[in-house]
């Protein structure tokens, strides 16, 4: 019978586990305090100049990944956060001893080298390691998954993350990316004379969305707090305060399902900019999404454009985009001009004749937008603004002054999905308490009563905006669950039924 996966690396962890023995028992560490490189592999990498071989001199360290043995030599290679370098061990360099020494490591070992930088026949620049030029750092107890499988099962690339990074070069290149898109997204908005903040996340009333809150217990004040779900009306609260151009991006906690698009644990960009509207929110995101494009995901041939992954399409980020109503949509998409005069019976039949399962309690809003979210945001692909939705889906913004059924708010759907909604933000306290009143249904332990009044002390009229990060990155790095952009996504307890 064959040894299984698990029997081969119970028997390498024993393996393993008795080098470690033989190295404390000869004296050497094998778990360093440090090691200073002189610099990351790809920085050591372009320090070499054509013709001019051993010329530079540079230590680098990281984890063995690849071993090459040539009998009296060795070309290995080592991954650190840049990527890999190749280095050159030569027995007569290095001695007898330390050969033999480093023959001994393992694939997962970390070490550190120093060396002399030289192009190898293959046109690959190597590190020619000296004479006592490499040291074991950090020894691996635990063998690496194959490399050519990675990791077997889908739910042990989230599980044990730091595996799937070291195996899969296309999750480590796609986690990479994430930080400078938001790196670029706060340097973005700085320019622009935005100041970022920080907002409580343990609030007592969860307030800026409609969603259902995580409770915690705070012991020392004997009451109970809510994990946010929106970093909304704390922004709002600086409007009010004297900060014209505020951001934050921080993380939202919601108690609602998890999919490919949902994860409980999220982070969220939001923008204000006082004297604005959601129609300065356009030239801000389309501004902002087009320069992620061009100085981050840098398209090779320079163009303002990314493929989407599941169409096959060429998302195109120039030029003016797509701007049309929500109420144009919906009666394209019904075959109805006159979808919005309609009953609620007529809008469940219409609905169910789209192919849409509709709850007979749901409101009319809640039908129509079931047909919006099913039918339409899916096709979607190109940048698109739509605009005025009904005011029931968000009681945070103005009133459209022609149309008092609509808000002035748009959702930029981009790649079939909801990128970045944005409102002309509602500041009359009046008009804002009415709103609250009726979503919340006369239920006043669920307003935000200091925010309506701090609305009473004066809002300026401002524009507001929010964007999804982990669904930012989703469409720009072609990932297919929001689960590939987060480094450790909600998961059920190990073990748990």
């Amino acid at each position: 019978m064959s040894d299984t996966p698990s029997d081969i690396s119970h028997d390498q962890h024993a393996v393993r586990r008795q080098k470690l023995a033989e190295l404390r028992a000869a004296g050497h560490d094998p778990f360093r305090a440090s090691f200073t490189p002189t610099h990351f592999s790809g920085d050591a990498l372009k320090l070499h100049v054509d013709g001019q071989d051993n010329a530079v001199t540079v230590a680098v360290a990281g984890r063995l990944v690849t071993i090459r043995d040539m009998g009296k030599s060795q070309f290995v290679k080592i991954l650190d956060q840049q990527g890999q370098i190749q280095l050159y061990l030569k027995k007569d360099v290095v001695g007898d001893e330390a050969y033999a020494a480093f023959k001994k490591l393992d694939l997962g070992d970390f070490i550190g080298a120093r060396g002399t930088l030289f192009k190898t026949k293959t046109g690959e620049v190597t590190v020619r390691v000296e004479a006592g030029g490499v040291t074991l750092v950090a020894k691996a107890l635990r063998p690496l998954p194959e490399k050519w499988h990675g990791l077997a099962d889908p739910e042990q690339v989230y599980r044990q993350r730091y595996l799937d990074l070291i195996v899969n070069a296309e999750s480590r290149a796609r986690l990479m990316l994430r930080p400078k898109i938001v790196s670029h997204i706060r340097h973005f908005l700085e320019t622009r004379q935005f100041i970022e903040v920080e907002t409580p996340m343990l609030q007592s009333v969860a307030g800026g969305a409609a969603a259902r809150p995580f409770t915690t217990r705070h012991n020392a004040l004997g009451a109970d707090f809510l994990l946010r779900i929106s970093l909304e009306l704390y922004l709002k609260r600086m409007l009010v305060g004297g900060y014209d151009r505020v951001f934050e991006i921080g993380r939202n906690f919601r108690n609602e399902g998890i999919s490919r698009k949902h994860n409980p644990e999220f982070t969220m960009l939001e923008v204000y900019q006082a004297y604005s509207d959601y129609r300065g929110m356009m030239v801000l995101v389309r501004d902002l999404l087009q320069s992620l494009v061009r100085d981050v995901i840098r398209p090779a041939d320079g163009a303002l454009k990314i493929k989407h992954a599941a169409s096959g399409q060429d998302i195109e980020f120039g030029g003016e985009w797509r701007e049309v109503s929500y109420k144009e949509l919906i009666c394209a998409a019904t075959g109805d001009a006159d979808w919005f005069a309609r009953s609620k019976t007529e809008k469940i039949s219409g609905a169910e004749k789209l192919g849409l399962a509709i709850d007979p309690k749901w409101e009319e809003f809640e039908i129509t937008n079931e047909i919006f979210s099913k039918q339409i945001e899916p096709t979607l692909i190109q940048p698109t603004f739509v605009t005025h939705l009904p005011k029931e889906l968000c009681p945070l913004a103005k009133l459209t002054l022609d149309d008092p059924t609509t808000i002035d708010v748009f959702e930029l759907v981009i790649g079939g999905m909801e990128v970045a909604p944005a409102y002309s933000e509602q500041n009359d306290p009046d008009v804002q308490r009415a709103m609250f009143d009726a979503q919340a249904g006369g239920d006043q332990q669920s307003l935000d009563h200091d925010f309506l009044l701090a609305l009473e002390h004066g809002m300026p009229p401002a524009g507001g905006m929010g964007i999804g990060i982990d669904r930012l990155c989703i469409l720009l790095t072609g990932a297919e669950s929001i689960r590939d952009v987060i480094l450790f996504p909600l998961l059920r307890p190990s073990g748990s039924a």
